[in-house]
């Protein structure tokens, strides 16, 4: 059993969940390489240290040089604000350090083409949990196999409400464009689309602002969007995102219409997907709720019970293990690099269709 040290910048939200995550997976997946909290890096002393105390890092610190240049830390994990990522990743390129990034790769097209190019002959991952459920899984793997024919049509969303109250006030999330809505909850969306239909060759999008004002200032990005797109494979496909969606928590849905069925799920109900086959008798014929179980992709190592269920940490476990797999074997996981530049692409083209008010082909981006 070889250990691996393991850096992560960014210590709040997503930091912790990666902690957490590299704390259980070798226990949860048997790993060959098992994690060794090495340093957590923060925006204060403070705040490092609370972090390293909290988590069970060896060392804390408010440099991410200092930690991406340490040779106890042999592997990244980039948990912080998007328009750090590029320099970050870089840096440890530079090392012949893998580096697992969360989504989106960067603050921009042109961060994520320089963190793909500084990637080549490296291991990297972008940090897309959702699609990672057992239910989403297997739905891949229905879409791939032909359960439900040839795919016509789609629809997703991402969807939340914790700005939809118009009194809530001014904070970082309503500043810069990379984390408004297209910049932080349409990329998993996007991701997912990409995941289980394919490459999207043409968008019209339309991106607004619901609340121009909140209270300590204006609004400088996004609050929800549409689009409607045309996929490779000739599938028409429609997606909303929001944040100001009143009662969506965790509104990461989507249906996938085929020649022979239909699938639909809904992250809310994380632990089911519903599946329509057109072969059934007429009096039978309709959705069946599946309950996932150890059947289904990356269940049976959380719980041997069927229909009990995963959460939210358990993909961020799904996630690690991916990355620990990826550097034992040197081999790519996805989704690399790559894969989270061809979400900025389509975030790009979006945001360039909806100035333009036209049909955009992604490709010119």
């Amino acid at each position: 059993m070889t250990e691996v040290g393991i850096g992560i910048v960014g210590g709040g939200y997503m930091g912790k969940a990666h902690a957490v995550a590299m704390s259980a997976v070798g226990a949860v997946f048997d790993t060959a390489l098992r994690p060794r909290l090495e340093m957590v890096c923060a925006s204060s002393a403070a705040s490092a240290e609370r972090y390293r105390a909290a988590f069970g890092f060896a060392r804390g610190t408010d440099n991410w040089r200092d930690l991406v240049a340490d040779p106890r830390v042999e592997a990244v994990i980039i948990a912080s604000p998007q328009e750090t990522h590029r320099e970050i990743a870089l840096a440890a390129f530079a090392l012949n350090k893998p580096v697992f990034c969360e989504k989106p790769l960067g603050a921009s097209l042109e961060d994520s083409r320089a963190m793909v190019a500084a990637a080549q002959g490296q291991i990297s991952m972008t940090g897309f949990n959702y699609i990672r459920t057992p239910a989403s899984q297997f739905a891949r793997a229905l879409i791939a196999d032909g359960a439900i024919g040839d795919v016509t049509w789609f629809r997703g969303e991402h969807t939340e409400d914790f700005l939809a109250d118009p009194s809530a006030p001014a904070t970082w999330r309503t500043q810069g464009e990379a984390n408004g809505t297209m910049g932080d909850l349409a990329p998993h969306m996007i991701n997912g689309a990409l995941a289980l239909i394919g490459p999207i060759t043409a968008l019209i999008a339309e991106v607004e602002t619901v609340h121009a004002t909140r209270p300590g200032g204006a609004v400088s990005n996004d609050d929800h969007a549409q689009m409607m797109c045309r996929f490779a494979n000739g599938a028409m496909g429609q997606m909303y995102f929001s944040r100001v969606s009143h009662g969506r928590k965790m509104g990461y849905a989507y249906e996938v219409t085929g020649t022979t069925g239909a699938i639909r799920f809904d992250q809310e109900d994380q632990n089911a997907i519903w599946l329509y086959t057109m072969n059934e008798p007429e009096a039978t014929r309709g959705f069946r709720k599946i309950l996932t179980g150890p059947a289904h992709p990356d269940y049976a190592p959380f719980c041997q019970g069927p229909g009990h269920g995963t959460g939210y940490q358990d993909q961020i476990i799904i996630e690690a293990r991916d990355f620990l797999r990826a550097i034992e074997t040197n081999t790519p996981v996805w989704p690399t690099f790559r894969d989270g530049m061809d979400v900025t692409q389509v975030v790009t083209a979006a945001l360039a269709s909806s100035h333009a008010k036209a049909w955009v082909d992604v490709s010119a981006y």
